[in-house]
């Protein structure tokens, strides 16, 4: 396929996605059922335009003066990647598959890319039934912090410590880009790729298949790292999903006592066999929510480590069309269950020990005002500060992330290059 018959795809799907309001991979793996002529490099092309023009579906808005997929697939094409007018008119001139001829009067909005008068929300790429609470949150950075999350990501690697090192890994690798994170010591990153460009497929690798490394973002990294500077001995991953924070755990603690990884349902569960045989990891007892319970565990742990489900937020950078789906009522939902979820799972840590609670979430609704709530409710816990833990784990010179009063931690692409991520570290008094 040519680049005009790839943005008339795009279009398309980019309708259905709009109109249905349904998942961007679904659309996407819809049209490649129904137009098998199509190649990787065309699928590639044409999931990359409707990505990116999610990314930036408000301000392409303000900019093209029409909330039509057409309009935003096209801006996304002439300005986000880069081709410009004349490209974009040569792209739609050269392919009878293309889309019809750009007007005068798109001509003339992709000539201005004028986003002069627009809303604050507008210009972040931010709903507008959030702004109020990125407004309120992040004040005058407000806008750099959503502009910062409609970008795309990089590619993130954790250097499994039980098998090797970082320069090792980098060594094997050395075909790729790879560079230190700036902040984790196990963390490796791959830029993000460029319009038409294809990211490397690092699971292919043969240091992926070998367990060397697995990916995580380098705010989930970070959240490991402090959780196992506590030296836990008896760890509970109480929101496990498919595992990536109990590999990280059991990556740094080297093997050394238990971590029990559970999540309330057993399908999210289900990749952490493999990927368990797979690290090396041998302090790791899974407990099958169907098949085993946690009260053998009750008021054992040093550590139980609550990664919950929230509304995503921190992530829109790799899953775009979820800041257009998330609701208010969604989002309800999510404060409801993170409340029980806390409630829950308080109960498992020791006197003295520690309870980490961690969302991929830039709502403080999900973050400090949860942890406020839960403390005003529960007296045996009281907040602990991470912000001399910061220093000492990672350098004085480590982009820092926005410390809450209390000392809890926020995470984002704007202020250190991460996903957005919230850390919060609790403990439980010795009397509690």
């Amino acid at each position: 396929m040519k680049d005009g018959g790839r943005l008339a795809a795009a279009i398309d799907i980019l309708t259905e996605v709009d109109t249905y309001r349904r998942p961007v991979q679904d659309g996407l793996k819809e049209w490649g059922r129904r137009n098998r002529f199509a190649g990787s490099g065309d699928r590639l092309v044409i999931g990359n335009l409707v990505f990116d023009a999610l990314r930036h579906k408000l301000s392409l808005s303000h900019i093209m003066g029409s909330t039509e997929a057409r309009a935003h697939i096209l801006a996304t094409y002439a300005l986000t990647w880069e081709f410009g007018v004349d490209g974009l008119v040569a792209a739609l001139a050269d392919d009878r598959f293309a889309p019809e001829p750009v007007t005068p009067a798109e001509l003339a909005r992709l000539d201005a890319a004028d986003l002069d008068g627009a809303a604050d929300h507008v210009r972040a790429d931010v709903p507008e039934w959030l702004w109020p609470q990125f407004s309120n949150a992040y004040g005058a950075d407000a806008v750099a912090e959503g502009q910062a999350l409609a970008r795309r990501a990089p590619i993130d690697l954790r250097v499994n410590r039980l098998k090797g090192d970082r320069d090792r890994v980098i060594r094997r690798m050395g075909h790729l880009p790879l560079e230190p994170t700036p902040i984790s010591p196990v963390g490796l990153r791959l830029p993000p790729a460029r319009a038409k460009d294809k990211a490397p497929h690092v699971q292919a690798e043969e240091g992926f298949r070998k367990g060397w490394f697995e990916l995580q973002d380098e705010a989930s990294q970070l959240a490991a790292l402090v959780a196992t500077s506590l030296a836990p001995t008896q760890v509970l991953d109480y929101c496990a999903g498919g595992g990536g924070k109990t590999l990280a755990l059991a990556g740094e603690l080297g093997n050394r006592g238990q971590i029990y990884a559970h999540d309330a349902l057993k399908l999210r569960l289900a990749p952490i066999y493999e990927r368990l045989q797979r690290s090396g990891a041998r302090n790791v007892q899974v407990r099958d929510p169907q098949a085993a319970t946690l009260d053998d565990l009750k008021d054992r742990m040093d550590l139980v480590f609550l990664d919950v489900p929230c509304s995503g937020t921190g992530v829109w950078r790799r899953r775009p069309d979820s800041k257009w789906r998330v609701t208010e009522n969604a989002l309800q939902g999510r404060l409801r269950e993170q409340s029980q979820v806390l409630d829950a799972a308080c109960g498992f840590v020791r006197p003295g020990g520690h309870l980490l609670y961690a969302t991929c979430s830039l709502l403080p609704c999900e973050n400090q005002q949860q942890l406020a709530a839960f403390l005003a409710r529960n007296a045996a816990f009281e907040p602990v500060s991470l912000v001399e833990r910061w220093g000492a784990l990672f350098g004085e010179d480590a982009a820092r992330p926005r410390f809450s009063e209390e000392g809890y931690a926020t995470l984002s692409p704007a202020t250190t290059g991460t996903d957005g991520f919230f850390i919060g570290l609790l403990r439980r008094r010795e009397e509690g």
